[in-house]
């Protein structure tokens, strides 16, 4: 490495996040999230878990709190992780930086939630739609695609931000606004708020939605 690209540290703490892997991480997750509702469905065991338990709501959240559990470990497991492998290279360089170089906690918490977040809104998908490639493909679209649409045009950078992946993007990656969209710039706290609006309000629509559907 040229004594530039050693001195560039904030390179180096984003250098652990790839994109493309935390991508095919949240749709890993949130597909995974939409089976541990659709599996039920498909398999007509919901029949048996309704009359085991009547109160469906409660089913709902307990899925919900088992599946944000088991990510938030998944999640933070990779992030802490990865960070680790990439530090151990880049100090052959000598260009690694440690747990407290400024933003490193940021991107580590920013990069462990959004397996449980991606989880939760597929549970959340999954109890909507019930059908399984229905599920992936809407929550693909919706959460993929439309940051995407969403970037051409300068009243609809809002869309753009209140997106989990722009959100992640925002909170990890050295990220940069765009000059067209500078009084639109996506920030820190409403970064971290579209972390916890998404599966709250995917959560309790699956639960309402679920106590009042029929089986």
């Amino acid at each position: 490495m040229s004594p530039a690209a050693r001195a560039d540290q904030g390179f180096h703490v984003f250098v652990a996040f790839p994109a493309a892997g935390y991508l095919t991480l949240m749709l890993v997750a949130g597909s995974v999230g939409a089976l541990t509702v659709v599996s039920e469905y498909s398999s007509g065991l919901i029949n048996t878990t309704t009359v085991a338990v009547p109160a469906r709501g409660a089913v709902v959240l307990a899925k919900a709190v088992v599946t944000a559990a088991l990510w938030t470990a998944v999640g933070t497991l990779i992030s802490t992780g990865r960070f680790l492998i990439s530090q151990a290279i880049l100090n052959g360089q000598q260009a690694g930086v440690p747990l407290t170089h400024p933003g490193v906690l940021r991107a580590l918490v920013a990069s462990a939630l959004p397996a449980p977040v991606w989880a939760l809104i597929g549970l959340g998908f999954g109890a909507l739609i019930r059908h399984s490639a229905t599920t992936m493909v809407t929550s693909a679209f919706t959460l993929l695609m439309l940051p995407i649409f969403s970037q051409s045009a300068r009243w609809s950078a809002a869309v753009n931000h209140a997106m989990p992946v722009t959100a992640w993007k925002r909170l990890v990656q050295n990220w940069a606004p765009d000059p067209h969209f500078l009084a639109y710039s996506a920030t820190v706290p409403g970064s971290w708020a579209v972390y916890a609006i998404w599966p709250l309000i995917a959560v309790v629509l699956a639960t309402v939605v679920v106590r009042h559907r029929d089986v």
